[in-house]
Order: C-alpha cells, then structure tokens, then sequence
C-alpha cells in the first residue's frame, strides 16, 4: 500500500497525474507558440508534471535507477521553470530558461510515456519487445526531434513583455 491506496490503485493515479501533466503541458506550448500566456494551463502543467516524478518515486523497483534519475532531473527542471515564472516573472533570461526547462520537463514526461507504452501496450509490444527495435529507436527520435523544435520555437516566440506591453 502507497499513501493507503493499494499498488494498483497508487499506480492508476501516477499515471493519471501524468497524463494530465502531458495534456497541460502541450497546451502550454502551444500557447508558447502562439505567444500567448496561459497561466492556468502553466499552472496545471508544473503541478502535475511535478507531481508525476514525486509519485513515480515510491513505485519499484527501488533503488537509483533511470526512471529515478529522470524523476530527479525533472524536479531540477521544474523548479528553475517555477522560480523564472512564479518569482522572476519571465524577466531577462528567465523568459528563456522557463521555456527552456518547462519544455525539456514536457519532453521527459513524454519520453517515459513512450517507454511505458511500448512496456504495457500489446501491440506496441509486438514491434519492440526489447525497446531497442528501430519502431521504438525512431519514435523516441522523433519525440526528441518534435521537442527540439518546440523548444527552439518556443524560445522565438514567446514573448511575454510584449504581451504586457500591447
């Protein structure tokens, strides 16, 4: 049992909480790449996607491994984006290290989604058992490619003080 819910159960929420964390975080990109502010959306996604790492911690196997270091590295993420939203406002190079670190967040909510996919989903299953087979090399490049893109464009786009300003 996790926080009195059973393993099951505990792990149902982790992956809502995920999903909610991606869901909200595409939308704030897409808001990024628009130049368009939207702070509840903001709001949902650093919540989330924070929570997500912090639930992924209690779930095995135990121990320092990748899914943990990524958790880790996301937490690290996450708090540079909530200090260069929430306390330096976007102001200088803070506008660019949110977009930076919200985005790379994203990213690595995305990215562990895809390996659980190809981990639980049986079709997927089928076309790389190992995650190691060119279906699953590729689509993980073509997340990081999508990523990539976001990011740059993001930090082109997204100004904030001229939104103040208009």
């Amino acid at each position: 049992m996790i926080l009195g819910l059973s393993f099951e159960a505990f792990t149902k929420l982790h992956v809502v909480i995920s999903l909610i964390g991606i869901i909200s975080g595409l939308v704030m990109v897409w808001g990024m790449l628009g130049n368009r502010r939207l702070p509840r959306w903001t709001s949902v996604f650093l919540a989330f996607t924070a929570l997500t790492s912090i639930t992924g911690f209690p779930l095995p196997p135990f121990g320092i491994d990748p899914p943990r270091i990524i958790g880790i590295l996301s937490l690290v993420l996450l708090a540079a984006a909530i200090f260069g939203y929430y306390v330096f406002h976007l102001e200088g190079a803070w506008r660019w290290i949110y977009v930076v670190t919200a985005v790379i967040s994203l990213y690595l909510n995305v990215f562990v989604f895809v390996i659980q996919a190809f981990q639980k989903l049986a079709f997927l299953q089928l076309f790389a058992p190992t995650q190691s087979e060119p279906p699953f090399v590729v689509t993980q490049a073509l997340v990081l490619a999508l990523f990539a893109g976001f990011g740059f464009l993001s930090v082109r786009r997204f100004k904030p003080a001229l939104l103040a300003s208009a």
